[in-house]
């Protein structure tokens, strides 16, 4: 081991110190910096013993200004989704209506009426208005909102069948039955089985993979003692094909209602308007399941919804009010931002204003908009010294719904090499995220907000120029 080339290594203090490092210095502080410091140090003491040359003041400072730039690099960021994905859980699902943002800003500038009555000056209900909303728009005699529908779920089970909030492995859990084929897992690797678990409730499978009929519910019910529910999960991220049959939401609420069984079901996607969009037809509202009879239905608020993150439990009056007096209730409520939020879009629904929603209008928005999008952007690239090719693509709603059907769009199409210009669009100001496709890269014109045009054309013509020069 070499111990002069150790001991030339520079001091902790002198790497923080260095003048390239007073943009990390004045944006993570000094006490981060001095973490970045030690760890360069401690990177270039290994590489001394392993037989390498010390490093100077100058590169270790070097290293430390690369480790702050990835530590700034973890903040999240406003990004232009240019994927065709709608509602991209990678890039926080659904963008909020510009009323919500503003509601947030309003709100957290300063105090809030979240629990006080002003009318009376007592303590008011707390999401008050969003549940009266979510009881009208459904069509429910009541609502409760949670932090999402993972926990929405998690707490119904529990409130509903979970044997008074016994630890999963107490035989005081309550009987849930579930079909083999809806034994999802959703995504992060959580399973139904594993939330079922965790709720104290017991789970009972009933069916096969492939083909679950309502006499293996009828049979399960007769079998069992002390059912407590049946839970349908609506298959939002895969579809099955072929050999397979599925009972109707209808027959399965009449043979619970006979058995004196609730029937909860866990709809995920929570759309509440008519889209009109060929290839996403499939996705079911939410008042269509309280219509037919279902108990309890559960859905996330920042999918088809198109406001916060958010879950949402609605259905009859008695059922709702268990699942508010649960102990879970409150580690799971939502918190006073994602209200305002959802509050605002819930707003927008209930007046008919749609298209306020930015993932709703862009579900909507009629293909040919889309495409002469695209020709504009590709007019203006043309005159800033880009070429590109307007295309057809397929856009998906994406975010666990709609089972990933796909439905038309369009947008422009960039040569070189696809790989390198993906990663220079992703670091610029602002980063855009696109994707490639037959060994280019395309972005799609469906899912770029309307006011991030004149932004994403200065992100392309600065990828694209980089590429050249």
């Amino acid at each position: 081991m070499n111990d002069d080339a150790l001991r030339s290594l520079p001091k902790i203090d002198r790497v923080v110190a260095h003048a390239t490092l007073e943009e990390a210095r004045r944006s993570l502080g000094v006490p981060a910096v001095t973490e970045l410091a030690r760890r360069a140090v401690a990177e270039a003491r290994e590489a001394v013993r392993a037989g390498g040359e010390a490093a100077t003041l100058d590169g270790v400072a070097e290293r430390t200004r690369e480790l702050a730039r990835a530590r700034l690099g973890q903040r999240t960021r406003r990004v232009v989704n240019a994927t065709g994905v709608v509602l991209h859980t990678n890039l926080g699902r659904a963008p909020l209506a510009e009323a919500a943002v503003e509601a947030i800003a309003q709100t957290a500038r300063g105090y809030a009426s979240l629990e006080i009555d002003l009318a009376s000056g007592k303590r008011g209900g707390r999401a008050a208005f969003v549940e009266s909303a979510l009881a009208t728009l459904s069509g429910a005699e009541a609502a409760f909102v949670v932090n999402n529908n993972a926990g929405a779920v998690l707490l119904a089970l529990a409130a509903l069948a979970g044997g008074g909030g016994a630890p999963p492995t107490h035989d005081r859990g309550r009987a849930v039955l579930v079909s083999r084929g809806e034994l999802v897992e959703i995504g992060g690797g959580f399973r139904i089985p594993e939330v079922l678990a965790r709720s104290g409730a017991r789970m009972v499978e009933v069916g096969t993979t492939n083909k679950t009929r309502e006499a293996d519910y009828a049979h399960a019910l007769e079998r069992e003692r002390d059912v407590a529910a049946i839970l349908r999960v609506h298959p939002g991220n895969f579809r099955q094909l072929g050999f397979v049959e599925r009972p109707s939401l209808a027959s399965l609420v009449e043979l619970g209602h006979a058995k004196g069984v609730a029937v909860i079901e866990d709809l995920g996607g929570g759309l509440l308007v008519d889209l009109g969009v060929a290839g996403l037809e499939r996705e079911p509202r939410v008042q269509d399941s309280i219509a037919a009879g279902v108990d309890v239905v559960c859905f996330s608020t920042d999918k088809a919804l198109g406001g916060p993150q958010g879950g949402a439990i609605v259905g009859r009056s008695e059922l709702v009010a268990r699942t508010k007096r649960d102990p879970l209730a409150r580690a799971l409520r939502l918190g006073r931002l994602p209200l305002v939020a959802l509050e605002a879009t819930l707003a927008h629904l209930q007046r008919g204003e749609v298209e306020a929603i930015p993932v709703l209008a862009a579900l909507r928005t009629p293909v040919g908009e889309v495409r002469a999008r695209a020709e504009r952007w590709s007019r203006v690239l043309a005159e800033r010294g880009v070429k590109c090719d307007v295309v057809d693509l397929a856009a998906v709603a994406g975010g666990g719904a709609f089972a990933e059907e796909s439905f038309a769009s369009a947008g422009i199409a960039l040569g070189g090499d696809p790989e390198a210009l993906l990663s220079r669009l992703r670091r610029g100001d602002p980063p855009v995220v696109a994707r490639i496709a037959e060994d280019r890269v395309v972005l799609d014109a469906r899912t770029v907000l309307q006011d991030e045009d004149e932004p994403l054309l200065r992100a392309i013509v600065a990828a694209a120029g980089a590429e050249s020069a």
